[in-house]
């Protein structure tokens, strides 16, 4: 049995916030941006951003060593504390069982394998089914990118993928996002699972509060095996139940021989993305965190109050986050925390950061700065960062431990951003 023991939050299906009007009008209508959204750079406020090397005793952080034992520390529990949740202490059984393997996928280019993931002692509990795909003539165990889709049919139109339970898409409906032939035949392999295995999102009308949603999810599970009604303002969120799951997936993939678990690339998309820096910042085992688009409580800084703000995210969405969050709404200032600190904690293993240029909803500078300004600790432990002071032009990558760039298109993952982290990942995963 594996203890593990990780640093997320738990929302409460009880507690729906109270929204002003606007607020209201956006939570009805997920794609509608509230009124007083900014989008002008001269209404950004004056902010100043907390400083990830200084501690909280007031110590300034001068070598790797005060770092890791207590300044990293720190910012993980004020993320937990504040933003994500923790994750309650989780005792796991994983159980691996073969669901189908296809040996010749992609006209022999790859092996198929669905695996489910028995996450805890009881079969009643909640599941992962696992997508993998490798490369046949890897060489050896071969490097992986991992990350959540919303239903494993969603990823390719093949029908003999079998369909994800709680499947928000149809099949090979997302199909573009995965370049799978692309990504096989540069050596990688490529493992997915729905989020919505763990905890389901956008249920009932655009209401995300729903007792459908919230019973069929681990937390739930969780909450209700300890005894529990009620969760704590401090509690795991969504984006924590699909981090938690993420690093499952790496336990997995970690035992399979022909993958490397050492390897292991973790991304995502939107939301998705959130959780990858987030599964990055608490997991170590990941080699390299991609963002893709991740935004208002992922890669963006929230204090700019540009796109997407903290209000506007916790109305909308409130379940991704702990209870807490919403403390800062309009009130981002007293956030203890920001995204340059979510980014350091991943530091020293590399992160790459992507914007779109006509999805202003997430702030492409706000990301880039958030990359910028997580490059002291970066420096600290021996490592480049970005290699720039500007943010560079449209369709021009940057970066070395850190990478960055802003394309042109809106909110979505294209060909262009995978080739970049392919780039990325060859550089950083030999």
């Amino acid at each position: 049995m594996l203890k593990l023991l990780m640093t997320l939050a738990l929302f409460d299906l009880a507690f729906v916030p109270m929204l002003n009007p606007a607020q209201a009008r956006a939570a009805a209508n997920p794609s509608q941006e509230p009124p007083d959204t900014n989008y002008d750079e001269s209404k950004v406020p004056p902010y100043v951003l907390p400083d990830p090397l200084v501690c909280l005793d007031g110590r300034k952080v001068t070598d790797a060593d005060l770092w890791r034992k207590t300044r990293r520390p720190e910012i993980l529990r004020a993320f937990a504390e504040h933003v994500y949740g923790r994750t309650p202490e989780i005792q796991t059984r994983l159980r691996f069982e073969k669901i189908a393997v296809d040996s010749k996928v992609f006209g022999g280019l790859a092996t198929r394998r669905q695996i489910r993931i028995r996450l805890l002692e009881s079969d009643k509990a909640p599941w992962i089914d696992l997508l993998l795909y490798v490369p046949n003539k890897s060489g050896g165990p071969a490097p992986v990118f991992l990350g959540l889709n919303y239903g494993n049919q969603g990823v390719q139109p093949d029908p003999e993928i079998v369909e994800s339970r709680n499947s928000l898409c149809q099949r090979g409906e997302h199909a573009h996002r995965w370049p799978l032939e692309l990504l096989l035949k540069r050596g990688y392999a490529v493992a997915s699972f729905h989020g919505g295995d763990l905890e389901l999102d956008r249920h009932g009308s655009g209401c995300r509060f729903t007792t459908e949603a919230w019973e069929k999810g681990i937390r739930h599970f969780v909450m209700r095996q300890s005894g529990r009604t009620k969760l704590a303002d401090d509690e795991w969120g969504s984006i924590g139940a699909w981090a938690w799951g993420l690093s499952r997936a790496l336990d997995y993939l970690d035992a399979n021989p022909n993958i490397d678990g050492h390897r292991v690339a973790v991304f995502g998309h939107s939301r998705t993305g959130k959780a990858a820096l987030w599964a990055g910042a608490q997991d170590e085992r990941f080699a390299i965190t991609i963002s893709n688009n991740s935004g208002q409580g992922g890669a963006s800084l929230a204090r700019r109050r540009y796109g997407e703000t903290v209000a506007a995210s916790y109305a909308l969405s409130g379940s991704w986050y702990c209870k807490n969050y919403a403390r800062y709404g309009n009130n981002e200032s007293a956030l203890p925390v920001d995204a340059h600190m979510l980014i350091a904690l991943i530091a020293p293993r590399p992160v790459y950061v992507a914007s779109a240029e006509q999805d202003r909803w997430a702030d492409p500078r706000g990301e880039f700065l958030a990359a910028r300004q997580a490059e002291p600790v970066y420096a600290l432990l021996g490592r480049p960062g970005l290699g720039v002071a500007n943010m560079p032009g449209v369709n021009e990558p940057v970066g070395q431990t850190l990478g960055y760039h802003v394309r042109s298109g809106d909110h979505e993952i294209t060909a262009y951003d995978w080739e970049r982290y392919l780039d990325f990942a060859d550089r950083h995963l030999p």
